[in-house]
């Protein structure tokens, strides 16, 4: 994962900024506690962070900016003031902008038939199943790149949500959530933002609504104590940069997660 450090003039706005067009900050804020608002405004506005879902913890975001949480909890404090979005204690922050959808200009020369990917609609015509065949075929590649050009660092990050995961005993939507941090942070360890992107994209799949009633059925609290068995598994594999291992076990996760869609 590549650290974002703030620089001047700092991250380029997809559109408009709150604190730009509206009314201004009712108290000054810090060069980097404005980047660090901006990245996110912009995730949320190009539906990296879709609307109602729920944002990674400070600690993670702290770790992907490579700052304090203070700092953190600063920009996330000045999202909140423009109702970008909502913080409760105790459940961490989710989005409550809702961004238009993203219109993009076809460039030159290319026809109607090869027009750009519509999220949305690939989220509401994917199945469960078709998407863990994707999963299948990528995933153990992930895992052999993340062993090799993973840092200590980002180890450490993975180790964090793994142990987040741990806590959880039957919320499948909590549990749901730290998977798809989980998997995304190995995506992150590859170094490759190809494989980043196409990682994001399977992850605001699975964060559409009507997936829920899916994650309800297969998460049960027996699943999820196997399921975090495997992810402290593969965690420990990746530390030891065991390559085969972390592999064979991501492999058997996938397995495991096929079974129990078909099961479902």
């Amino acid at each position: 994962m590549t650290a974002h450090r703030a620089t001047t003039p700092g991250p380029i706005a997809v559109s408009p900024l709150p604190w730009d067009t509206g009314e201004p900050p009712s108290r000054p804020i810090t060069v980097k506690v404005r980047d660090i608002a901006t990245v996110v405004y912009n995730r949320i506005v190009t539906h990296v962070y879709p609307f109602g879902t729920r944002l990674p913890s400070e600690r993670d975001l702290a770790v992907d900016f490579d700052v304090s949480r203070n700092t953190v909890r600063q920009a996330l404090d000045l999202l909140e003031v423009y109702d970008i979005i909502e913080r409760r204690s105790g459940s961490g922050s989710s989005v409550k902008f809702k961004a238009e959808p993203v219109q993009q200009t076809m460039p030159a020369g290319q026809t109607p038939d090869t027009g750009f990917l519509d999220l949305d609609e690939i989220s509401e015509n994917a199945s469960p199943l078709e998407l863990n065949v994707v999963r299948t075929i990528l995933e153990p590649e992930i895992a052999r790149l993340a062993v090799i050009n993973m840092s200590a660092r980002e180890i450490g990050a993975l180790r964090s949500i793994q142990e987040q995961m741990d806590t959880v005993t039957t919320s499948y939507e909590e549990f749901s959530r730290l998977d798809e941090a989980f998997h995304l942070q190995l995506a992150k360890g590859t170094h490759n933002p190809i494989l980043i992107g196409i990682y994001t994209l399977l992850n605001h799949v699975r964060q559409h609504a009507h997936w829920a009633k899916s994650k309800h059925k297969t998460l049960t609290p027996q699943r999820i104590r196997d399921y975090k068995h495997k992810h402290r598994s593969i965690c420990d594999a990746i530390e030891a940069r065991d390559i085969e291992s972390t592999v064979e076990f991501v492999k058997l996760h996938m397995t495991d997660v096929h079974e129990d869609l078909i099961g479902g």
